[in-house]
């Protein structure tokens, strides 16, 4: 893919709306490598990674291990104002979930995909861990 955008000319929500995607791409590839083939049920389980709370709680799950920078990253999307917020999330869950995807859009932009393969796995592996049911 062409990138002619520059990360530092994007706001946070700007940043926020390409890692959205990029982090789609993610969680749509971690169902796949799970086995799962049907679309309704991959649609299905793509949402426990994908929806604002999925996202939120990625951050949770891996906020001890960002970088300095990457802190800063997040709190500018975490901070920034949007027009826009859905009606049926909670508004600290929306701006968290803002600025996890702001950082996927922000190691996607500069081009540190081994880091983002880091943070996406560490993520995704966390959102594993919650879902698990317990076994009896």
């Amino acid at each position: 893919m062409n990138q002619s955008w520059k990360p530092e000319e994007l706001s946070s929500l700007g940043l926020a709306f390409i890692g959205d995607a990029i982090w789609e791409v993610y969680a749509r590839g971690h169902c796949l490598n799970q086995g799962i083939r049907k679309p309704h049920e991959l649609h299905k389980r793509c949402t426990h990674y994908v929806s604002a709370a999925a996202q939120a709680d990625a951050l949770g799950g891996i906020a001890d291990s960002l970088t300095d920078e990457e802190a800063a990253v997040v709190r500018r999307g975490r901070n920034a104002k949007s027009a826009h917020v859905r009606k049926n999330v909670d508004v600290i869950v929306y701006r968290h979930s803002t600025g996890f995807e702001a950082l996927i859009g922000h190691l996607h932009g500069t081009g540190q995909h081994a880091r983002l393969e880091q943070i996406t796995e560490q993520a995704l592996a966390y959102l594993d861990e919650l879902v698990k049911e317990p076994h009896s």
